[in-house]
């Protein structure tokens, strides 16, 4: 039986933004679709990334640039984790 190779750094940043960001908005039936499009944009530009790169995205969105910041709103108002809820399980893990 072959075993399977560890998981990239890659994939692990982006399984654990499914778990905690992503994936509760896209599986939310209450979550708007201009969220749902916003979510899969930013899957997207982070699988566009190395690790450091989507490291670097995740921190960019932190700080708030204007795109960031009105999404970041959006979520909170529908009651979704946004990176910022995040954190210290992300620098963690992969910083």
């Amino acid at each position: 039986m072959k075993q399977a190779a560890p998981a990239t750094k890659e994939q692990r940043i982006m399984a654990f933004l499914h778990e905690r960001v992503f994936d509760p908005v896209l599986a939310s039936p209450t979550a708007s679709e201009r969220l749902k499009q916003g979510i899969r944009q930013t899957i997207v530009r982070l699988r566009q990334r190395d690790a450091a790169g989507m490291i670097h995205f995740f921190w960019s969105a932190i700080v708030g640039t204007e795109r960031s910041t009105r999404f970041a709103a959006l979520m909170r108002e529908a009651g979704f984790d946004r990176f910022e809820e995040t954190i210290d399980d992300f620098r963690a893990q992969f910083t």
